[in-house]
């Protein structure tokens, strides 16, 4: 990690094409050095509901591009083919080259439909990324992961596009809903139990931080950091070293996450899903004999501890089984699930008992142990 400037944080993502996550406050300035002098024009990705947002970056483009503006639909209905389409074509009318580049600004979903955009568009073109939700900032935006979603499942349809640079500047999470900043500290506290402890003594110790307190900065740099050190070392979930799960440690959780947030007709916040998801893979490795019963009972109360669920009894389980086997770590009609031995000791669980998986869903659904 290296100071970027004054007040601001650099941190490199050291992959074959590195680039920088710089957390601060007052960033946008630092976009049109991140979009490049190459640049003939720009296509700026944002959900509808976002125009102060848009207009902060308009007006630091302007100067130096032409800029097309791309809306598109809050959440994750902006990530089906439909709209990625409606994208592609608004490029083609523009006549949009492999010397202009895209800048996706928003959450999650907008950062997520605005790399696939940028990553299949002429078969890869530049994208940066301004991340506005603290979702956004320590999962989604960076990684260089796309995707859009299919009847099927969440992301099932993607590519590994990086980004050019990733800008999360704390001054937009002073507008956040408390609901928004609730959810993305899900992605925050799986990040503590997966690989950084301090994680979880931070938010054990304050709860819900201010959005713009020193403990919430330090929360998404550590969340960044982890992340960061995850995908430089596997950018494409070929695998870790000595039993490590590699890349897909960052979804730790997301394979019951998904299938619930799915479930819910997207009504669960993606950090909301997670939350439940890591409660329940903590209770299946407990009940796999695999993870220790306080470490089990400390997921429950991290995330509670947030405000987040920790259960949810809104769909069956053959419902949900079904749909965790459409998830990208399974490997045919054989259930994979990243666990926890102990904090920050990850492995993989392959095809885990059914009574097992039963055994965790009774207790997702209040059914207790």
């Amino acid at each position: 990690m290296a100071e970027a400037a004054p007040g601001a944080t650099s941190i490199r993502v050291a992959t074959g094409a590195p680039y920088d996550v710089v957390v601060g406050n007052d960033l946008l300035g630092r976009l049109p050095g991140l979009v490049g002098p190459e640049a003939h024009r720009v296509a700026v990705v944002f959900p509808e509901d976002l125009p102060a947002g848009l207009e902060a970056v308009r007006e630091v483009l302007e100067p130096a591009y032409p800029v097309l503006e791309l809306p598109v639909p809050a959440g994750e209905r902006a990530k089906t083919a439909e709209v990625a389409a409606r994208c592609w074509d608004a490029l083609g009318v523009a006549g949009f080259t492999r010397s202009d580049v895209v800048v996706a600004v928003g959450g999650g979903a907008t950062t997520d439909l605005g790399g696939f955009v940028a990553a299949t568009w002429l078969r890869g073109v530049r994208v940066v990324h301004v991340a506005t939700t603290l979702l956004g900032m320590v999962d989604a935006a960076v990684g260089g992961k796309t995707g859009i979603d299919t009847r099927a499942g969440k992301n099932l349809v993607g590519a590994f596009h990086e980004p050019a640079g990733v800008l999360c500047d704390l001054e937009l999470l002073r507008s956040l809903p408390p609901e928004e900043l609730r959810s993305g500290l899900g992605e925050v506290v799986k990040c503590g139990f997966i690989a950084d402890p301090q994680i979880l003594r931070l938010v054990e110790s304050h709860g819900v931080p201010a959005a713009d307190s020193p403990t919430l900065r330090e929360l998404v740099e550590r969340a960044v950091r982890v992340k960061a050190a995850v995908v430089s070392g596997d950018l494409r979930e070929a695998g870790g070293d000595a039993g490590h799960p590699g890349r897909e440690v960052l979804n730790y959780g997301h394979t019951m996450g998904h299938a619930v947030e799915q479930a819910s007709d997207y009504a669960l916040r993606h950090g909301e899903a997670v939350a439940i998801g890591c409660v329940y893979v903590a209770e299946l490795a407990r009940a796999s004999g695999i993870l220790a019963d306080d470490v089990a009972d400390r997921h429950h109360a991290a995330f509670a501890g947030v405000g987040l669920p920790t259960g949810w009894s809104g769909a069956s389980y053959p419902d949900l089984r079904a749909r965790m086997a459409v998830d990208k770590k399974a490997r045919g009609s054989t259930l994979r699930f990243v666990v926890l031995s102990d904090v920050a000791r990850p492995q993989v669980l392959t095809d885990p008992a059914e009574e097992s998986l039963r055994a965790a869903y009774a207790v997702m659904t209040g059914g207790g142990r």
